[in-house]
């Protein structure tokens, strides 16, 4: 009988301790989480402005630097995305123009409140006497929770009055959850450019604030159990962002604090909305079945990456061509009357670059760089690195466009004032206010600043001429424009990239026969930055920039 029962003993312990092993694991003791979404930073912004404290807490927690958002790349769909564990698709915030009342795609699940259930919610209905709190920047931000969800809800029109408020919030309440969101780095992103000092400056500024916050934290007594992620809802590219580029559409995560890993760069793949279920997971909350996020438990103590974590072949940095190019302009450039110069250089040691001047996709038995080399006619260079191990980088191209002036190249540019458009003007019923001609399609802000009236930056641009076809076939162009833009081949519209939308590039075909057909193209400006380029490809022509030897003005 004794031994009868040390047997059902031995299996309860068994059975116990099995249970044990399969329950889920959470990190111990993080007891409080604060998000700092800082709107536009890049992980280019990170790595090339002065960031001492960003830099300390990687040195000290862990980072992802190529987190995938949402498309389009724009600021609510992502910013939803980050907070409600899931996309688009599912939560159906699709764009900026998105309301609560107002709106195509419902949620596949809705709450009280109407709108797919976020972090705040579920922190709030899992932890009812939780304090939670949001301080933003954007007033938009403030569309996208669930108002009932939080204990204080203030937003303010400048980061340093967000951050000084979040930072008394801090103190004052030591929040459970609160998130903070600052706008200026997308105002300096907007408004000279990505990757331009004064956007590198507002990068700055927003890691002195982040300092701040951390101090405050520290002040308020509750650092040493308080998770701090840093994110951003997208990147960007030239004056704006909304393409599917990896410019935009990839942004760094910084997990610091609590029972993150110390100096670790996290291998797994993270999405934007995988932030809302790390939220989750270092509460030890139970995630709704509708969220497709999953936590990012490799950047905690005691978590490996995933055992089924697949990386693929590595992809190493890719070769930069010069000139390259900058903002949104493409690497290569117009040169007239003259030869021009291809460089070529890898950022990384023991790799060997290989390149075609055709625009075919470079291989390994493609020509090696070696030193910089002259071409004297119009050719697409396509450069891959390799490095050792048979690891390959992504392609990088450049467009170089060699004209010979007093040959008839070139078109007609009638320039236009506008005013709060939306969508391209009927140009017919309006009268240019300057005109001049030029090689190729560009919206150039050297000509085009001087001729805008203070504090309207709405114009259109209409380019007229002719294009050369050397082969008849089936010829597909595109424009690639911000804001809206037609092309017309001989008078019919071919491609419809119009309306108020950052760079956007959209295609179609055309069949075409030899000779010379009239092209044009429209463009308009709505606000803040402009960009415009115009590509084509067919019969023996790689995807090229239309160049200016193949433009006519008669």
């Amino acid at each position: 009988m004794r031994k009868k029962n040390l047997l059902y003993l031995f299996c309860a312990v068994f059975l116990m301790s099995c249970q044990t092993s399969n329950s889920e694991k959470y990190p111990p003791g993080i007891e409080h989480v604060i998000v700092i979404g800082v709107d536009a930073l890049s992980p280019d912004g990170i790595r090339n402005a002065t960031t001492p404290v960003m830099d300390s807490m990687m040195a000290e927690g862990a980072v992802k630097w190529r987190v995938r958002t949402v498309l389009t790349t724009s600021s609510s769909q992502n910013w939803a995305s980050m907070i409600m564990g899931a996309g688009p698709e599912q939560h159906g915030v699709i764009n900026n123009d998105w309301e609560r009342d107002d709106h195509t795609l419902p949620p596949i699940v809705a709450g009280e409140e109407g709108i797919f259930p976020t972090i705040f919610g579920i922190i709030r209905e899992q932890k009812p006497d939780a304090e939670i709190g949001a301080v933003y920047n954007w007033s938009g931000f403030g569309r996208l929770f669930e108002k009932k969800a939080v204990n204080y809800d203030k937003t303010f029109p400048t980061e340093d009055a967000t951050a000084a408020d979040f930072i008394e919030y801090i103190k004052a309440k030591k929040p459970t959850f609160g998130f903070v969101h600052f706008d200026h780095v997308d105002h300096a992103g907007h408004h000279y450019g990505h990757g331009t000092p004064q956007y590198y400056a507002a990068v700055s500024k927003a890691d002195s604030l982040i300092g701040q916050i951390l101090k405050g934290i520290k002040d308020a007594g509750i650092a040493q159990n308080t998770l701090v992620i840093v994110t951003a809802d997208h990147g960007g590219k030239g004056k704006g962002h909304g393409g599917p580029t990896p410019e935009e559409g990839e942004i760094a995560m910084i997990l610091f604090g609590k029972d993150v890993k110390k100096g670790y760069e996290i291998r797994q793949q993270v999405y934007t909305y995988d932030l809302a279920a790390t939220i989750a997971f270092a509460f030890h909350l139970t995630p709704p079945y509708a969220w497709t996020g999953r936590p990012i438990k490799a950047a905690f103590e005691g978590f490996a990456e995933p055992a089924n974590l697949w990386e693929g072949k590595e992809t190493i940095a890719a070769p930069v061509i010069y000139p390259k190019g900058v903002m949104n302009e493409q690497a290569g450039g117009l040169y007239i009357d003259e030869p021009a110069t291809v460089k070529m250089s890898s950022p990384l040691a023991n790799s060997v670059i290989r390149y075609t001047i055709n625009g075919n996709i470079p291989d390994s038995t493609s020509p090696v760089y070696k030193a910089p080399f002259t071409i004297d006619s119009t050719s697409v260079i396509q450069a891959k690195a390799f490095d050792e191990k048979g690891n390959e980088s992504e392609v990088s191209g450049a467009y170089f466009r060699l004209v010979k002036s007093g040959q008839g190249n070139g078109l007609n540019v009638s320039f236009y004032k506008g005013n709060a458009w939306k969508k391209l003007p009927d140009f017919a019923r309006l009268t240019p206010s300057k005109k001049w001609n030029s090689y190729e399609f560009t919206a150039d802000e050297n000509t085009i600043t001087p001729l805008l009236e203070k504090d309207n930056t709405c114009f259109g641009l209409v380019f007229d001429g002719y294009i050369q076809i050397d082969q008849p076939g089936e010829y597909r162009f595109f424009t690639r424009s911000d804001d809206g833009s037609k092309l017309y081949i001989n008078n019919k519209v071919v491609v419809d990239n119009d309306g108020d939308h950052g760079v956007t590039e959209r295609s179609e075909d055309i069949s075409l026969t030899a000779g010379r057909h009239r092209i044009k193209v429209e463009l308009f400006n709505g606000i803040g930055g402009y960009w415009l380029d115009v590509f084509y490809k067919g019969p023996g022509l790689t995807k090229q920039i239309v160049p200016a030897n193949k433009l006519f003005l008669k």
